[in-house]
């Protein structure tokens, strides 16, 4: 039986919840989303497709899943440290309520919230103060996921799509190789800033592909 090493891009399904109270937090069956009210219209449920080592799903998951068999369900279980992290207390800060007011917000804990640029949790609004916590609402929350990994993934082509769906957040996206030349094309062009490294990854994790391009389709002239 084939066991899955670092760099194999695999095809998973998987579950994640919380260790304590058994709350279902992230997953890729569209069944379970709806029923643990997480559903998103916008997402694409189904198997994923990943390559290990890129951390497209957990650090420690990844480590987990090396050395594992093909087509068997695991069970895994991690700590803070190997999930979201520890909860930090240099995160958890206090804002005026004026800021607040001023943008309009009423705040009021569990209310979620953007000060500059971060996102925070409001954990309580008292006397002319807001305690907000800009932790990942998981970090110190010791986790478990069921994971079943049905392929290891050889097609250059679906490595690099699927590499881009999940970097780019896309449902399709057309690759096109000939003579070790790939060319990505994409509905909207996306800034060269992003090209770039996008590029430099791909080429590092598909190395039979040596030379790739980005291009958008043409609007249509009115």
């Amino acid at each position: 039986m084939a066991k899955i090493s670092k760099g194999d891009f695999v095809e998973v399904e998987y579950t994640g919840k919380l260790k304590e109270g058994d709350i279902v937090f992230d997953t890729t069956d569209e069944k379970t989303a709806k029923e643990h009210e997480l559903y998103n219209e916008n997402v694409n449920y189904g198997p994923v497709v990943v390559c290990l080592g890129q951390e497209q799903i957990l650090k420690g998951l990844e480590e987990e899943l090396e050395g594992k068999e093909l087509g068997k369900e695991y069970t895994i279980e991690l700590e803070p440290e190997k999930a979201f992290g520890k909860k930090n207390p240099k995160l958890i800060r206090m804002i005026p309520y004026t800021m607040f007011k001023k943008q309009g917000i009423e705040p009021q804990p569990g209310l979620q919230v953007n000060v500059d640029g971060m996102l925070g949790l409001v954990k309580t609004a008292t006397g002319g103060r807001c305690l907000v916590d800009f932790n990942n609402p998981l970090a110190g929350r010791d986790v478990v996921y069921t994971i079943k990994v049905n392929k290891i993934v050889t097609d250059n082509k679906e490595k690099i799509s699927s590499f881009l769906k999940l970097g780019l957040g896309l449902k399709e996206i057309d690759v096109k190789i000939t003579d070790k030349k790939a060319e990505v094309k994409l509905k909207k062009e996306i800034p060269k800033e992003i090209q770039e490294p996008l590029k430099k990854k791909i080429l590092e994790i598909v190395p039979a592909v040596k030379e790739l391009k980005f291009s958008a389709e043409k609007k249509p002239k009115k």
